[in-house]
């Protein structure tokens, strides 16, 4: 790290902590050249996570729209906003703890049923309906004859 005053390349650091928001640290740092105080951020590298769409095609992972697919198959039912973002956020947490830097939808979509089957069948079985994309009456009975098993 130069200091940003004389430039020199050796610092000694003189406190830490976490800053406000508590996703990086707050190092102060002295110069052991000119001995001038300065204040330097250390973060977490965010690695961008792309997700593969069933045409092949790839866009950044963004947990909101996790969030609205959830609400839209959750309306008028009695399922929170915390379990909803909490659904998202837990997909969130396994598909970076996994460390992978691509995923499929179908396997993001598959999550989200495993979870929204725990909390509200009616509404797993409307997500199920866009995300498996039902063709006919047969095909939404096959599901719910699934469920019910």
């Amino acid at each position: 790290m130069r200091c940003p005053y004389c430039f020199y390349e050796e610092s000694k650091v003189v406190d830490s902590r976490a800053a406000e928001d508590y996703t990086s640290i707050r190092r102060r740092r002295e110069c052991l050249k000119c001995s001038k105080r300065y204040t330097t951020y250390e973060k977490v590298e965010d690695i961008p996570i792309l997700v593969i769409k069933k045409d092949s095609s790839r866009e950044s992972f963004k947990k909101e729209k996790i969030i609205s697919g959830l609400i839209k198959a959750c309306q008028k039912r009695p399922v929170s906003r915390a379990q909803i973002e909490a659904i998202a956020e837990d997909i969130e947490k396994n598909i970076s703890n996994n460390m992978t830097i691509e995923i499929k939808s179908d396997y993001i979509g598959e999550m989200v049923m495993e979870r929204l089957k725990k909390i509200d069948e009616v509404s797993y079985v409307r997500f199920a309906s866009v995300y498996r994309q039902f063709k006919d009456i047969n095909t939404f009975m096959e599901e719910i004859k699934n469920l019910m098993k």
